[in-house]
């Protein structure tokens, strides 16, 4: 049997655009998707803190330090710049796995930038 877990997450991030115009997606830091262990097309689960907006897309880079979070497509119209954000990936998992695992959590500041990166390891001692 397989189990869906939280894989990672960056929390309480700061939406810092929205882009109507382009096909789709979330774009994310790369240095946030790097320590989040997030990869570039992995789906994502965006929960928009200000107005309880809660939906699956993809993540894109954006530039390395440069704090950028923007919603795109029509996702675009589910944020607006100021709000906040959690984005979170999920994995599946078997029970054997999950006794060697832990998820990441980034913390950021409201610029986006990297203040800490937690592991929840007390995941392992409810297998």
């Amino acid at each position: 049997m397989q189990r869906t877990v939280l894989l990672a997450k960056i929390h309480n991030c700061t939406l810092t655009g929205a882009n109507i115009n382009y096909v789709g997606s979330i774009s994310i830091d790369e240095m946030l998707l790097e320590k989040a262990g997030i990869l570039p097309y992995e789906q994502v689960q965006v929960v928009n803190v200000a107005n309880g907006e809660r939906f699956i897309t993809y993540a894109i880079t954006a530039p390395a330090n440069s704090g950028i979070i923007e919603l795109n497509g029509a996702a675009a119209r589910l944020g607006i710049v100021g709000d906040r954000l959690i984005i979170m990936a999920y994995g599946q998992f078997s029970l054997e796995e999950l006794k060697h695992y832990s998820p990441t959590v980034v913390i950021v500041d409201e610029k986006n930038r990297l203040l800490e990166v937690r592991h929840y390891d007390d995941l392992l001692s409810k297998v």
